[in-house]
């Protein structure tokens, strides 16, 4: 069988001659790479390269339109995930993939059900017994097994999907962009059970845009660019701008944060907190100024994707309050935010930042009739025109602006995010973990476009969990740890990630 399909006896799947098209697009050309019984194979490359597109037909989520698959030495064309689950091959999405209303141990044992079932009955005892066992040994424990699936965060409901995902004993892992879900306490989970699984002679597929942490995580990277393969590199060859160039296809060196040191900023204060408190912060009080970057930075359940919601109006505090702009008005609704020019783009970009099942041109225009009406009617052309133009402002890759927004790949989802607010000159942008999955092209425009609504003279506060981003972006870093601003720091060429650890652990 090997010698029939040119497999070595290393290779525990291997893709050859893969082609697909929607449409006039075609997403992947005649790529073929092969995975090693053991290895953690980084598979990296921007938006639309075609990495989501070969990881799902690799986890029957798809068929290809040409070419063939061997996987443990025999041909493999699954015919939907749960034969590809069946043939040892699991798959963890980048969004979410569990369901509401239902257990956490119901979602851990999704088609797995008859294992617990005895005459039709369901045991539910065994069910939980088996489901504590399998979060402890995954250091999992907080989540319970009786609990709704509802009650808990997105990255919670994440760690649930690895679990069930190993509960199924895969040979082969395919991990697309979930780290971008994970705080450091997720990903250090995740870290440990990939290698574990490499150690058994198991194989893991990691799909991520975050180089350093293919660099240091992975055996090999595969490189693609716009849905064609163009490099398999061992670890022992990475080099950081010779794989950015492969992505690419052009020489992007250093970094791609501002340049300047300059902390200057005007005096007028854009938004304020003070004393604001509610379940999970405590006595916080902050000042964005006017033509000020501000980061927020901290352990995902630490308080700061709270401030975000608090800062924007979208929930209020127990005590305390929050300002916008000169005459300190409540933050209060989204309404009376978009009226003082404040915009707000979520870290759960696919729930609260975009309506997936409508085209671009309504997610663009939606916070714009003031712009693209005339009396009390909304003129159809003003409208195309500005939503077209926030198109080429933010270059957005689509066939047109009533291509749906769920067809979109991450990167084009978070430009049409920020569209949303751009185009209606939005004073005060506050920005969740901006650049989550989205490649390092898209960060490029994206660090680009913040600096040069600062140099505007716009307000912003970047809440992330992504040290580098925020030393390399804001003029002021706030540090929060268990719901309490600990320190404050100041740019620098000298301020470093291990200083704002200190106080965030």
């Amino acid at each position: 069988m090997q010698e029939k399909t040119g497999l070595s006896r290393d290779e525990l799947l291997k893709i050859s001659h893969l082609d697909k098209s929607f449409g006039v697009v075609k997403a992947l050309k005649d790529v073929g790479f092969a995975i090693n019984y053991g290895e953690i194979h980084g598979l990296i490359g921007e938006n639309g390269s075609g990495k989501s597109t070969l990881s799902s037909i690799v986890a029957g989520m798809q068929k290809a339109d040409n070419g063939e698959m061997t996987f443990l030495g025999s041909p493999y064309k699954p015919e939907n995930s749960i034969e590809a689950s069946a043939a040892g091959v699991c798959m963890v999405l980048q969004e979410i993939g569990t369901i509401s209303g239902i257990s956490v141990m119901e979602n851990l044992f999704l088609g797995n059900g008859a294992k617990f079932s005895k005459y039709g009955f369901m045991n539910l005892r065994k069910m939980n017994t088996e489901a504590e066992s399998l979060l402890e040994s995954l250091q999992m424990h907080h989540l319970k097994p009786n609990t709704l699936v509802d009650y808990y965060s997105f990255e919670e409901r994440k760690l649930l999907e690895i679990a069930r995902a190993v509960y199924n004993n895969p040979r082969l892992l395919i991990i697309d962009e979930t780290t971008t879900a994970l705080s450091i306490n997720g990903r250090q989970i995740l870290y440990r059970l990939i290698k574990k699984l490499a150690g058994e002679g198991k194989s893991v597929l990691f799909i991520s845009h975050d180089l350093d942490e293919l660099m240091k995580t992975c055996d090999v990277l595969t490189v693609l660019r716009d849905g064609v393969f163009i490099d398999t590199i061992p670890k022992e060859k990475y080099e950081t701008n010779d794989i950015k160039m492969k992505m690419v296809g052009r020489i992007i060196e250093g970094d791609y944060y501002r340049s300047d040191y300059d902390c200057t900023f005007g005096d007028e204060i854009a938004l304020k907190m003070v004393h604001v408190c509610t379940e999970n912060i405590y006595d916080i009080n902050l000042e964005l100024h006017k033509g000020e970057i501000l980061g927020i930075s901290g352990l995902s359940e630490s308080g700061i994707h709270d401030l975000g919601r608090l800062a924007y109006g979208i929930d209020e505090p127990v005590y305390g309050r929050a300002t916008h702009g000169k005459d300190n008005a409540p933050a209060k609704k989204k309404l009376s935010a978009k009226r003082r020019k404040a915009g707000y783009v979520s870290k759960d970009r696919d729930k609260e930042s975009l309506i997936l099942n409508d085209n671009i041109r309504n997610n663009i225009a939606i916070n714009a009739y003031d712009y693209v009406k005339m009396g009390p009617f909304i003129m159809p052309n003003k409208e195309k025109s500005y939503v077209q133009k926030q198109i080429d402002n933010m270059r957005i890759k689509c066939f047109g602006m009533n291509q749906m927004v769920n067809t979109l790949s991450g990167g084009n989802k978070q430009k049409v995010a920020f569209a949303r607010w751009i185009g209606v000159d939005t004073e005060i942008l506050i920005l969740d973990c901006p650049t989550r999955g989205v490649d390092i092209g898209v960060k490029t425009s994206m660090y680009q476009l913040m600096t040069r609504l600062k140099k505007d003279g716009k307000s912003l506060l970047i809440i992330s969990e992504e040290l580098s981003e925020l030393i390399g972006m804001c003029d002021r870093i706030l540090v929060v740890k268990d719901g309490k601003i600990t320190k404050e720091f100041s740019r620098g060429r000298e301020l470093s990630e291990h200083q704002i650890i200190d106080y965030m652990i």
